[in-house]
């Protein structure tokens, strides 16, 4: 199946499509304002659900029917990054306009599973916090560490807990960003609206590695693939390679 999620100012809907017909397959009407994330499936004891995120309500949905199992409230007005898959989790963030959660679902989860009062965890929830979340690039977990680029501030934390481990200002004067970040070979890759690609060391402590300028603004998140990172600018496409 192709799976689609539709968040329009009215009528937002999910559905899914037959990869070799086109036919519709089940279609879910949402109670959504546009958002931008795409949706993920996580898998968990031999069980799959569809996870999204928007304005109103993260979900999560049976994806061979499109029948909602959960919802989870508090994200901010506009909902971006895309939900990731963790150790035993699916991890969501948002950060607009001062509202910045970071927060975990255990799989199997059933009903509203909102977090009361001032709670950081649940049942249903590993772990949570109400700040740090990033406006527009999705988070990466890599090795066993969470990191999150908000702002030009690449934070690390552990995944499994979500204690912060670090918090750096990129090169020092940060900037903006849209890309999200990519890891390969023990780094980390993070580039900035202004076409800098930050390179930081993997780990439990903060070290920039390089510093290189693609020479024209970069929007996209880059690819890893083959040996290759993969960037596409305002302009041109690059492949880069070790020496």
């Amino acid at each position: 199946m192709v799976i689609v999620q539709c968040d329009i100012q009215r009528h937002s809907f999910l559905a899914a499509y037959d990869t070799e017909t086109g036919k519709e397959i089940w279609r879910t009407e949402r109670d959504e304002i546009p958002s931008w994330s795409t949706p993920t499936i996580f898998e968990a004891n031999g069980k799959a659900e569809l996870v999204t995120q928007a304005t109103t309500f993260t979900r999560g949905y049976d994806p061979m029917t499109g029948k909602e199992l959960w919802k989870y409230s508090g994200n901010s007005e506009i909902a971006i990054p895309t939900p990731i898959v963790g150790p035993g989790f699916v991890l969501i963030t948002n950060g607009y306009r001062g509202v910045q959660p970071i927060f975990t679902i255990k799989p199997g989860a059933t009903g509203d599973i909102t977090l009361k009062d001032n709670a950081t965890k649940s049942d249903f929830v590993s772990w949570s916090t109400k700040r740090g979340g990033p406006y527009i690039p999705t988070p990466l977990i890599y090795g066993d560490q969470l990191y999150v680029l908000n702002n030009g501030v690449l934070t690390a934390y552990k995944v499994a807990t979500g204690e912060q481990i670090y918090q750096k200002r990129l090169g020092g004067t940060g900037g903006a960003f849209s890309a999200s970040p990519v890891a390969a070979d023990g780094k980390i890759y993070c580039i900035s609206e202004d076409g800098d690609v930050f390179v930081i060391k993997a780990g439990a402590e903060y070290e920039e590695l390089a510093k290189n300028s693609m020479g024209e603004v970069v929007m996209a998140s880059p690819a890893i693939s083959d040996g290759f990172l993969i960037v596409r600018g305002q302009k041109n496409v690059y492949a880069i390679k070790p020496r």
